[in-house]
């Protein structure tokens, strides 16, 4: 398997990626934004970072970058498609994903570790995880405030696309365990079909015990056990 890790003027985390799929045992390769083929690809990353030095608004530049066009027919054909804090962002902007992010709650960039409690398996990232198990995964962002309407919220959680909730670390989903005031405690969605995640933890920041714990890992590994598994099937929310 071989995931390509999109790298945009101003991306940071895009070698945290490399190496998360390096352990998770599969290739990685480094893809610039102005490329426009990514052929031999299993699954694409759009990392985190600062894209065009978030001139604008978080994302809304690289949405234009020539690779994106490509990352659209990737996701139509059902690859699955990453996108870490600021790929979350550009996700957004370029309408993969529903939503906007907004300015953190209290206007101040957050950078701490953080629990999350995993709302639904409809994603090749949580397939191989169980429904309302807890992850420690770091957030470091200054825009992650998570927000859509009250027609949208109700869509995403009939459709099983809250992918994930901040919560405590028993899992309980409350406002205080809410660090940027995201709309109903929400740390990543999908699409509707599953194969397009936007998160804005980092999961690639903990794939090593040396960096503080291997929750991180267990997505990358979910991912490539989907794909291994020649994506048989259709997603289903558990």
């Amino acid at each position: 398997m071989k995931v390509a890790i999109v790298v945009f003027p101003g991306s940071n985390c895009d070698l945290d990626a490399y190496q998360a799929i390096l352990e998770s045992g599969e290739e990685a390769s480094y893809v610039w934004h102005m490329e426009k083929s990514l052929e031999g690809f299993d699954a694409v990353i759009l990392p985190g970072g600062f894209s065009y030095g978030d001139y604008l608004r978080c994302g809304a530049i690289a949405r234009f970058s020539p690779i994106m066009a490509t990352v659209r027919k990737m996701a139509e054909n059902g690859r699955p498609v990453l996108g870490i804090c600021n790929g979350f962002q550009i996700l957004t902007e370029a309408g993969l994903l529903p939503g906007v992010l907004l300015r953190n709650r209290d206007l101040k960039f957050i950078c701490k570790n953080v629990y999350l409690r995993v709302e639904s398996t409809m994603s090749p990232f949580t397939k191989a995880l169980e429904s309302g198990s807890v992850l420690k995964i770091p957030i470091a962002h200054g825009d992650g405030n998570y927000f859509v309407d009250g027609e949208t919220l109700r869509s995403l959680e009939e459709n099983g696309q809250v992918i994930f909730r901040y919560c405590s670390a028993d899992g309980e989903v409350s406002p205080q365990f809410n660090p940027n005031g995201s709309i109903s405690n929400i740390a990543g969605v999908s699409n509707a079909r599953g194969n397009v995640l936007g998160m804005m933890p980092h999961p690639e920041r903990v794939c090593e015990e040396i960096t503080g714990g291997t929750d991180g890992l267990l997505l990358f590994k979910s991912m490539i056990s989907f794909l291994k598994g020649g994506m048989a099937g259709e997603l289903v929310n558990s």
